[in-house]
């Protein structure tokens, strides 16, 4: 389980068939073999470390589901380790099983603040709700104003200097990830009666 909250931008330093190595600092404190991390939002497990560097192994489903099939050497990548019972819960329940691409839309800049729009797979813009959470390649972020197959995102400076983002243009690919939550409950829903009014009466306000 994540939060969202990116501790660390990495680079990949080698791709080797299924391998893929990454250089970092912040995130080696602590991780050991086995570990779960959260690279560009999809949770994966550490098979190798090293004192600069730790390795993980992209499974076949993990390449289908996410962009990280396109990584090469010299890619910068979002990092974040596991939360432990002791961590502080800055951002939303991020679990790294990335529900598929989106892409960038458009960036509008808004002085130092930034404007973002998503255009989001099927899968990812059924469960989107004004002020809810999405994550969008492991960072936590609130959506504003959903509508049909995008969304809005208001991003502040310091997300943009801390993560991936600043290197991202429109027309890039990204991993999303619905909030957990509200895929439970849209599922639960759909399976009673009283949940299928309550989707009807939501798609008829154009929420669900």
């Amino acid at each position: 389980m994540f939060t969202g909250i990116i501790e660390e931008v990495g680079a990949v330093s080698r791709r080797s068939g299924s391998d893929v190595t990454i250089l970092a600092e912040t995130v080696l404190d602590g991780l050991q073999l086995g570990d779960s991390i959260a690279v560009d939002g999809v949770c994966l497990t550490v098979a190798h470390l090293a004192k600069d560097s730790f390795t993980l192994q992209l499974s076949p489903e993990t390449l289908s589901r996410s962009t990280l099939g396109n990584l090469k050497p010299g890619a910068a990548v979002n990092l974040e380790r596991s939360m432990t019972p002791a961590s502080r819960f800055g951002g939303h329940f991020v679990q790294g099983h990335v529900d598929g691409v989106g892409r960038i839309a458009a960036v509008k800049h808004q002085g130092d603040f930034s404007l973002w729009t998503f255009q989001a797979p099927a899968d990812v813009a059924k469960y989107l709700v004004p002020k809810g959470s999405v994550a969008i390649n492991g960072i936590s972020l609130t959506v504003v104003d959903p509508r049909g197959d995008s969304f809005d995102v208001a991003i502040i400076p310091v997300t943009v200097k801390k993560t991936t983002l600043g290197s991202k243009r429109a027309g890039d690919a990204v991993n999303m990830e619905a909030d957990m939550l509200g895929k439970h409950i849209y599922h639960y829903m759909q399976q009673t009666n009283r949940g299928a009014a309550t989707l009807d009466s939501l798609k008829r306000q154009g929420y669900a």
